[in-house]
């Protein structure tokens, strides 16, 4: 596994810890009163409330295991100073192609790549050609889809945060 691949915001790692948390202290108590519950029904080979518990609390603890071995891993990539005017880790990206459509994405690590929010993973094509790059650059993009040229408009670093 890559190096870029443990790579990880502080505001990833706070919402890592946090899922970690509800899961262990919310999620697991609940998901096991209601399997208790369901238990004390009598005959569990036919009790689907039982079966479902059970495999909630599978697919938790799974999740529990994952979060654990992944938080002992991965790198938390802070803010510096020294990085304002290129694109680096957890950079902000305004980009601009000929057809005057305009895109922001921001590089996070794998773990929290969310489209949704226009975060992309420091292992996607995007990010790979943007990485290093100053506003004004023109930014070649090989895609599965094709190639695409981007003018970067900004970049902006988030110093801060809302929790």
């Amino acid at each position: 596994m890559n190096d870029r691949a443990n790579l990880i915001t502080r505001e990833g790692r706070v919402a890592l810890e946090k899922e970690l948390d509800y899961l262990w202290r919310i999620e697991r108590r609940e998901t096991t009163q209601a399997v208790t519950e369901a238990a004390a029904h009598g005959d569990r080979s036919e009790n689907a409330e039982y079966k479902e518990g059970k495999r909630k609390l599978r697919e938790i603890d799974r999740r529990l295991r994952f979060l654990r071995k992944r938080l002992e891993v991965v790198k938390v990539v802070e803010y510096s100073p020294q990085q304002d005017g290129k694109v680096f880790f957890g950079a902000w990206v305004e980009l601009e192609n000929d057809a005057g459509d305009i895109r922001q994405y921001r590089i996070v690590g794998a773990d929290e790549f969310n489209p949704d929010n226009n975060y992309i993973s420091i292992n996607s094509p995007m990010a790979r050609a943007l990485i290093g790059k100053q506003v004004d650059d023109e930014v070649i993009v090989n895609t599965p889809s094709g190639r695409s040229t981007w003018y970067i408009n900004q970049i902006r670093y988030q110093t801060g945060f809302d929790q």
